[in-house]
């Protein structure tokens, strides 16, 4: 693909995803190529009108459309009960399952010192200030079940700790090393079940 430089900015964008390896950025970058005009259209308007309309909810850090977070919204939740994940793609997962009717807080990471991501990065004074402007009871650190992610719910509680509020981490059905977002709604019933102090 050297003389189709054209293909290969397509092919090295779409490898810079998760899970995509070379070989099947190349691939796409061809399918896309033979797509008609109308569908090829479509993906890339539509690429566009994501990137403009989704944004940030400046309390939780869920991703938000229209400006508007219908979690943070949402006055029949249970305002007393935060839960803490890593990533928005997590609270995703658990609202799918519907088996929790709290707030969130969202980290956008987990401490991983070999890769340069210390504490200060991560989206933690906020959740502070949260519970401490609120009347908060519970905050349940649903972080993966990795070094990196127990690292960062131990820093959490610590932090937290000074606090008047309980602090609970979920009872982990998954194997260690595994992901929220591939974990069943009986898993993630029973890890919320069986959610334990930190």
């Amino acid at each position: 693909m050297d003389d189709l430089k054209s293909i290969q900015r397509v092919a090295d964008a779409l490898s810079s995803l998760p899970s995509i390896g070379k070989r099947s950025a190349e691939k796409m970058a061809y399918a896309l190529l033979d797509f008609p005009e109308e569908e090829y259209q479509e993906i890339v308007d539509s690429l566009v009108a994501m990137k403009q309309s989704v944004s940030i909810c400046p309390v939780c850090g869920n991703y938000i459309e229209d400006g508007k977070c219908p979690i943070c919204d949402d006055e029949s939740r249970d305002k007393t009960t935060i839960m803490v994940v890593s990533y928005p793609k997590d609270i995703i997962t658990i609202e799918k399952n519907n088996l929790y009717h709290g707030e969130y807080h969202v980290l956008n990471g987990v401490i991983n010192t070999s890769k340069g991501i210390y504490p200060d990065q991560l989206n933690v004074s906020s959740l502070l200030e949260r519970v401490k402007k609120n009347e908060i009871k519970e905050v349940i650190i649903a972080t993966n079940p990795t070094p990196d992610g127990q690292t960062t719910a131990l820093y959490i509680a610590k932090l937290l700790s000074e606090l008047p509020v309980n602090v609970t981490q979920l009872a982990y059905g998954l194997p260690s090393g595994g992901n929220i977002e591939y974990a069943d709604a009986l898993t993630l019933e029973k890890a919320l079940e069986g959610r334990t102090k930190l």
